[in-house]
Order: structure tokens, then C-alpha cells, then sequence
């Protein structure tokens, strides 16, 4: 959330007629009654069968996943248990989602307000094909891939910004919250990002060697001055789309019965919940979107990205100058593109809307190869390393979600939606609200399988420094490092049976 120091005064000011930490979350299921919870406990048990699929496990998204033709468009579907009018209103959101914004002035009085400073022109841009996205790669541009941008806190009055949870952390003092290497006319983008990658080999214990690259990243061409001495920077590809809606009518107390933040039951694992204001409300809330876990809902995700990546105000984010700071006057005095007539911003209420309810129903694909034995003993080994301590299988959705096609609805994103600290090797070393530098939130793994179909690579992890599964498992340390030792004393067999299994989520 990029909030201005002067906004997050206003809203630590009000902080104290919060509650604050996770006891003020319901922390258990009061969406059911003492008998659905014994259904919802003995349906999302984890498996001790293998010799079968368990029931509905094909169905990853509940009712509303898509069964269509897998293709490039494979994680474009709607929900298939849409209504008519509900297809339309996706429909819409779609078209928004697309739309591509140019700079103002323009004839066009809907589709300006670009930048001045952006990532990106259109939604798409960064999700093509609503998929995964990649760092540049030879001729390959960075649309898809940015920098996060944070500084230490100066003084008592910035620390307690944070910790109050007014801010998540603190932008540049001249570049912002992201590094925006695109600019309109007249204007110079903020700087070029670089990556410079280290080759080394990992010898797993059978004798194969795996190429890994360690990458390291930095800016050139900055165009406003240096970087503060103590910003870090934080590369991030675009996740994909798919599955949001449910993601977000999971029952937080789902999400916390899993935490385990001082390790009391002596695994070596230890998630934590991340809370977070609703930008809204200003209640604190569960985080569990983004690579941090830093947005609680998918409007609050959406808004961010209109500002920060496009440079459009919206309700949630009204300044028309995006992630311009008061070290760049040029970017703010430029024109925006606000229409008196159709909003007081940018990307007014139906906008935002539209976006919001097309991203919350983006259908998860059906599972593939569920019976395959191959598929099958991989699932086991998967669960026998340890890698469902992390990347739990199953959930049950809300009974009272505002949505009913989303739910109650049995689903299979193979994640805890917790923050894990994964290792020096994969820390950015720049902490987000509760998130510590060597954090990150368990990335959901359905819809894996299908990254090269749809997104023509497979790159993966928060920077695509992995270009394959089996280097992203292995880049995988701190709590996870026993799992990856695990994997790394498999036999080939078993390796290959396990990656069968991962791509057939």
C-alpha cells in the first residue's frame, strides 16, 4: 500500500479505536454449525490413501472450475458456475482489465490518466493471458517484472507508522514505492532495472548436477538522483490469476489454525499470519494476497496496481500522480485524467468494481492425470517430504461468503497462505508489515502445471531466478530446508514422479 506519510498520520491517528493483532480475528469456523465443522475437518483431512485420487480432487476451484479446452487461454475461463449476469459483469471486467490508458490530455475522456510514471499500460499488460509472469530474458522486455522500493525508518514517528500498521513500509524518498521505468511524453521513467546472474551447480545425492543462477539486481540510468543509501530493492514478477475469488472467502481462522510462528510442535516449520489494515475500514484484517501476504482483499490488490504499476487514482488510491513523490513536481503538476462526469478519478467506482469481480472469478483448470499412477506416487512423495506442511492441499470456503458461487466450495490451492522464512539465499531483505526480509507468503501451486501452455515459459518463484520446478525446489531453505534435502536424496525415479505431480496441478 502505497500510503503518503501524510494519509498514514491520519490513519494512526484513528489506529486506537482498532483492536490490534490477530486475537481480533474470529479464530474459529462461526460461518458453520458444530456438525458442518466436523464435515469441513474430515473432508480438508490430509490423505493417507495414495493408491487412488481422493473424491473431487480433480475439481481444484470447487464448482466453478473450468473443464474448457486446455490452452493458452486456460486460465482466462469465468467460473463455471456463473450466472448470465454475472458472466456479463466478468465480461466487462475483462474489457477493463485490457483496456490500455494513454496520457492526458486525450480525446478519448475515459481512457486517460496514464502515468505520468508506470510500469505498464493496461491490467494484461503485466498478466498476459492472466498468467505468470517472467524477467526479461534477451530481447524479452520487463513489463511483467519491478522493483519494490523501501527505505529504513528515520525517526520515532516513522517507526511507529509501522508498527502501528498505518503504513507497510517506507517509499523512497525520490522514486516511491516501485521503480516505474516508463514515462508519458515529456517526461524521463525513473531508471532501468538490472540483473546480473552468478552461475553454480547443486550435485543432488544420486550424482546429478542441477545449473542454478543466483541472480543480483540494481538500477541504472536513474533519472531524479540517487537512491536513498538505505533503500532495498525487491524484484517481483506478476503472479497468476486464477483462483483469487476463493482465496479470499477462505475463513481466516482457517488460515491461523495453521500458524505456528514459535514452532511449538517442533517440525522445524514455522508460518506466521500477516495482519494488515483494510485500506477502507482501517479494521485489521488477515493479509494473504501478494508475495508478502500484504493486501487482505483483491479490491485492495487491484487499487494498488492501477496506482503504483498504471499511474491511475482510483477510490482506494486518489492521487492522479500515481507513485510520483514531492521530489518530482514535474509528475505531479502534470495533467490527469479524472472525468467530473464519470467519477472524481481515474478509474472511478464501476472501473475498480468491474476489475475487482473479474479477478475474483478467474477459474482455477481442472486437474489432469489425477489417476495416473506415476501422478499419483508423486502426490505421496510430496506429502512424505514435507512439502504439504507448507503448501497445505485443501480448504473449505465460507458458507456465508457474499458471493454463493464462491461459497462453501471445496478447493485444492496447495497453500497455507502464511509467511515462511525461506533462507538468506531467497531473502530480499526487505521487510512489508510482518513480513521480514527473509519472509514470503506460500504461493499457491494449482494451476502450476500449465505455466509453460499459457504463459510460454517456466520461470518461477518471486523473481523467475528459477527456470524449472526442480530448480525452484531447491532454491528453497530455512524452514523448508529439510524438504529440499529430502528431495535432493531422492532417487531420479521419485524426482520425476513428484515434478509429474506438480504439473499436473
Amino acid at each position: 500500500m502505497r500510503t503518503s506519510l501524510a494519509i498514514a498520520a491520519v490513519i494512526l491517528a484513528g489506529a486506537a479505536a482498532h483492536a490490534f493483532g490477530p486475537g481480533a480475528i474470529a479464530s474459529a469456523r462461526d460461518d458453520l454449525s458444530p456438525e458442518e465443522r466436523e464435515r469441513v475437518s474430515a473432508v480438508t483431512a490430509p490423505a493417507t490413501d495414495f493408491s487412488k485420487p481422493e473424491k473431487f480432487e480433480a475439481m481444484q476451484g470447487g464448482a466453478g472450475t473450468s473443464r474448457k479446452l486446455v490452452n493458452q487461454d486456460a486460465f482466462s475461463n469465468f467460473s463455471a458456475n456463473l450466472s448470465f449476469e454475472q458472466e456479463e459483469t466478468f465480461k466487462l471486467g475483462n474489457a477493463l482489465f485490457r483496456k490500455l490508458w494513454v496520457s492526458s490530455p486525450s480525446s478519448t475522456q475515459a481512457s486517460d490518466g496514464l502515468g505520468p510514471l508506470f510500469n505498464a499500460r493496461a491490467c494484461q499488460s503485466c498478466h498476459l493471458k492472466d498468467g505468470r509472469g517472467h524477467p526479461p530474458e534477451g530481447a524479452a522486455d520487463a513489463t511483467s517484472m519491478f522493483l519494490r522500493l523501501s527505505r529504513a525508518p528515520r525517526t520515532p514517528q516513522e517507526q511507529e507508522l509501522i508498527k502501528s500498521k498505518a503504513i507497510l513500509n517506507l517509499p523512497d524518498p525520490v522514486y516511491g514505492g516501485q521503480l516505474q521505468d516508463l514515462a508519458v511524453p515529456g517526461m524521463r521513467g525513473e531508471g532501468r532495472m538490472v540483473i546480473d546472474y552468478e552461475d553454480f551447480l547443486i550435485a543432488l545425492d544420486d550424482g546429478t548436477e542441477v545449473a542454478m543462477r543466483r541472480p543480483a539486481y540494481s538500477v541504472t540510468d536513474l533519472a531524479y538522483g540517487p537512491l536513498d543509501v538505505t533503500t532495498t530493492l525487491s524484484p517481483r514478477v506478476t503472479p497468476a490469476m486464477i483462483g483469487l475469488g476463493l482465496v479470499e472467502q477462505i475463513h481466516p481462522a482457517d488460515i491461523l489454525a495453521r500458524a505456528d510462528p514459535d514452532d511449538a510442535d517442533g517440525d522445524g516449520i514455522s508460518g506466521r499470519a500477516t495482519i494488515v489494515r483494510d485500506p477502507t475500514t482501517g479494521e485489521l484484517v488477515l493479509g494473504r494476497f501478494g508475495w508478502k501476504a500484504q493486501n487482505p482483499t483483491i479490491r485492495a490488490q487491484s487499487a494498488g496496481a492501477f496506482s503504483g504499476d498504471i499511474g491511475i487514482s482510483n477510490p482506494d488510491h486518489p492521487e492522479s500522480w500515481g507513485d510520483c513523490t514531492e521530489a518530482q513536481p514535474d509528475c505531479r503538476a502534470a495533467p490527469n485524467g479524472a472525468q467530473p462526469r464519470l467519477g472524481e478519478t481515474e478509474a472511478p467506482d464501476p472501473v475498480l468494481d468491474l476489475v475487482t469481480f473479474y479477478s475474483q472469478h478467474l477459474a482455477v483448470p481442472a486437474r489432469r492425470d489425477v489417476d495416473d499412477p506415476e501422478v499419483l506416487r508423486g502426490k505421496e512423495i510430496f506429502n512424505t517430504i514435507g512439502c504439504a506442511g507448507c503448501h497445505t492441499p485443501k480448504f473449505v470456503t465460507r458458507k456465508d461468503a457474499p458471493d454463493e458461487t464462491l461459497a462453501f466450495q471445496l478447493i485444492w490451492p496447495y497453500s497455507d497462505f502464511l509467511l515462511h522464512d525461506l533462507g538468506p539465499g531467497m531473502a530480499d531483505w526487505q521487510p512489508v508489515g510482518d513480513a521480514r526480509g527473509g519472509e514470503w507468503r506460500t504461493q499457491p501451486l494449482w494451476g502450476i502445471g500449465l505455466t509453460k501452455t499459457v504463459s510460454g515459459h517456466t520461470f518461477f518463484l518471486h523473481d523467475g531466478r528459477a527456470r524449472n520446478l526442480t530448480e525452484a525446489i531447491l532454491w528453497h531453505g530455512g524452514e523448508a530446508e529439510a524438504v529440499t534435502d529430502g528431495f535432493q536424496a531422492l532417487p531420479k525415479a521419485d524426482r520425476d514422479a513428484l515434478l509429474r505431480f506438480l504439473e499436473s496441478l
